[in-house]
């Protein structure tokens, strides 16, 4: 790579980050003959679908990603670069020991309840239903105001409380009642005994973990790693005609209006001498005293059935939510009143840019699942 000096810059693109959002833009700019050049601040590539090998095992050390699209398209693109696996998402929550599965369908109504048809579940929710609606009707309420109330709406109080009110207030770091209805606007309520957790029509892991699809997506660009934009902006700038940026749009503008809020994320990892530890690939704790989240096995995004046993160690991953402060990776945003209202000044300033790409969670300040945010790129180059 060369970086040259003069007028003529030597890339039509600088990519600020080499997550999915940035991997796929310079994916598909290269195809269109342009000079792409991707920097990271992060010693790899890839963002947050990073993945390690250790023990035969990819280890997700951003926490689990599962690759789901209903998008026949984003499927097609995807598995032009890399083949995936059959994995489907089935995860287990877990509260005071006890085990139910997700997300909510007859299996976890059985295990709640012990009812065994449609009928009896439907009748349960619906009577715990109406008991919240009747509350918040005596309060003068013709909606639900906050988390708490708009779960009790849906899914009625024995689910809240067991599977929802613990887990959500340890990944949000607030109560329920003070967290916003449109959080959870619905929820998934499944009268059939189905544990798959999405509805899309395609799921699966990259065979082989997430950076084999990485590298294929920054294949023909020139990638720099240890790198951060910040540090040497002016310099950055000077590289290509034209920037993407992925990161954070407040600090894009030095903070002008004030700090965007995060949620942030940390692991805890270890090796196990057991080739099977829990059975599945994710545990969710649910209950507020457990302080983390939840548990991953990693074995189990590419080993199947029998297969788990053919390696003898596994690796696995408590995960803890945690409020963001600077120098922690920022993972969620907060997308309250507040925050949002913050964000909408920063992004008029962005839409007035002329030479500057904003996308990705960060920079567009919302959370983002694996697939829109290809088929966003996508869409961008009329390729969607």
């Amino acid at each position: 790579m060369s970086i040259a000096a003069g007028n003529k810059k030597p890339y039509d693109y600088l990519i600020v980050g080499s997550g999915l959002f940035g991997a796929t833009f310079a994916c598909m700019a290269t195809r269109q003959g342009k000079r792409c050049l991707v920097i990271d601040k992060r010693p790899h590539t890839g963002g947050n679908i990073y993945c390690e090998e250790q023990h035969g095992i990819n280890v997700h050390k951003y926490g689990c990603h599962i690759f789901h699209t209903s998008s026949k398209a984003v499927w097609d693109f995807v598995n032009s670069l890399v083949s995936f696996n059959r994995f489907t998402y089935t995860p287990v929550a877990n509260y005071e020991g006890r085990l139910y599965n997700l997300p909510f369908n007859m299996n976890t109504f059985y295990q709640m309840w012990g009812c065994t048809t449609p009928d009896e579940a439907a009748a349960i929710i619906e009577s715990q239903k109406q008991d919240t609606l009747t509350a918040m009707q005596k309060c003068g309420a013709t909606a639900p105001r906050n988390l708490e109330e708009q779960a009790l709406s849906l899914v009625g109080r024995d689910i809240y409380e067991k599977l929802i009110k613990g887990y959500t207030e340890k990944q949000w770091g607030r109560a329920c009642t003070e967290l916003p209805a449109f959080i959870i606007r619905r929820l998934p309520v499944r009268l059939v005994y189905d544990n798959n957790y999405f509805n899309d029509a395609y799921q699966g892991i990259p065979i082989g973990g997430y950076n084999k699809l990485t590298n294929a997506l920054l294949k023909g660009s020139d990638c720099l790693c240890n790198e951060d934009f910040f540090s040497r902006r002016e310099y950055w700038e000077a590289q290509a005609d034209k920037i993407v940026f992925t990161g954070k749009i407040d600090e894009f503008y030095g903070y002008r209006y004030g700090q965007l809020e995060y949620r942030t994320v940390y692991f805890e990892e270890e090796t196990l001498d057991t080739p099977n530890y829990q059975g599945c690939a994710v545990v969710n704790y649910t209950e507020r005293q457990v302080p983390y989240t939840r548990v991953i096995e990693h074995k189990h995004f590419e080993h199947f059935g029998d297969a788990v046993y053919a390696l003898p160690r596994t690796v696995v991953t408590h995960e803890f939510s945690t409020e963001w402060k600077p120098g922690s990776e920022p993972f969620y945003p907060v997308n309250d009143e507040k925050n949002n209202a913050l964000y909408a000044q920063y992004k008029a300033l962005a839409e007035a840019e002329e030479n500057v790409i904003f996308g990705g969670r960060l920079a567009e300040y919302k959370y983002y699942d694996m697939a829109p945010i290809i088929e966003r790129v996508l869409g961008m180059f009329g390729k969607a």
